[in-house]
Order: structure tokens, then C-alpha cells, then sequence
């Protein structure tokens, strides 16, 4: 009425483990990846309005939607003071027209946003697409932020 400890079954088992290789792993491990996926997320959310034009406005609100362009369009700026931005370069108003001449390469079909701060005067925003005109471009767009309260 022994008792078998197993000590002869499993080193007989053991020795025939040890001459067999070991079989590669076939599953992916999902953690590693899932962690740098959420890392580029939150660096994305972050940089996302740093990616903004340079110049600080205070841009009037309304509920259109936003437009899709498939290449950044020139962008003209007009603060409240009256100084005027080509990209993030300040211009001289009056030299607007030799500029945008000179930029005309790809053809005068080419997009140009102005950007207006909401307190810049009427008067001064007219001038700037009026000179817009005069250089030859059709196809200029105004700048709004989108209203986020809903009434």
C-alpha cells in the first residue's frame, strides 16, 4: 500500500520535453501598441491648435460649416489696430498688390483666406480684399470661427 509520488512517471516526461524545441509564439501582443496608438493621440490633440496662422485675431462667430482645402491657401490678416499679415509677415497695405503678383505662380485660381479681427473697421477689411482684386485674384474666402452655442 505505497504511495507513488509521481518522481518516476515525471522524469520520464520531463526528458521528453527537453528533446523537443519549443514552438514559436504566434499571437500578437496588442499592449505595446495600444499604448503608443493612445501616446500619438494625446501629442496630436495637443499640437492640433498649435497649428493655427500666427497671427492672434479675435475672429466673429457664425454657424457655417468649415471648408476643406486640399492645399493651405494664402492667408491675408487684418488686425484690430489696422496692421495687415501676409502668412505671418507684416505688410504695408499699399504693397499688398506687388506681392501678391509675385506669389501669383501657380496662377491667380489660387484660394486666399482674409482673416479679420472682429473689432478691425469695416472700412479697412474692404480695402484689403479690394487690393485683393486688384492683384488679380477671384476666389478669396472669409475667415470665421465656427459658433460652438447653439440657441
Amino acid at each position: 500500500m505505497g504511495m507513488s509520488t509521481g518522481a518516476a512517471s515525471s522524469g520520464g516526461g520531463s526528458r521528453r520535453r527537453r528533446g523537443k524545441r519549443r514552438q514559436p509564439m504566434a499571437e500578437i501582443n496588442m499592449t505595446p501598441m495600444v499604448d503608443v496608438m493612445l501616446v500619438l493621440l494625446i501629442i496630436f490633440m495637443v499640437a492640433a491648435p498649435l497649428m493655427t496662422v500666427g497671427v492672434p485675431l479675435e475672429l466673429p462667430k457664425t454657424e457655417a460649416k468649415a471648408l476643406s482645402a486640399k492645399k493651405q491657401p494664402i492667408t491675408i490678416s487684418v488686425q484690430q489696430d489696422g496692421s495687415v499679415f501676409l502668412q505671418e509677415t507684416p505688410v504695408d497695405p499699399s504693397g499688398i498688390v506687388e506681392q501678391l503678383k509675385a506669389i501669383a505662380e501657380a496662377g491667380y485660381e489660387e484660394r486666399i483666406f482674409v482673416r479679420a479681427d472682429q473689432a478691425a473697421g469695416y472700412g479697412t477689411v474692404m480695402r484689403v480684399m479690394a487690393l485683393i482684386s486688384a492683384a488679380g485674384y477671384r476666389n478669396i474666402g472669409l475667415v470665421t470661427a465656427q459658433d460652438t452655442a447653439k440657441s
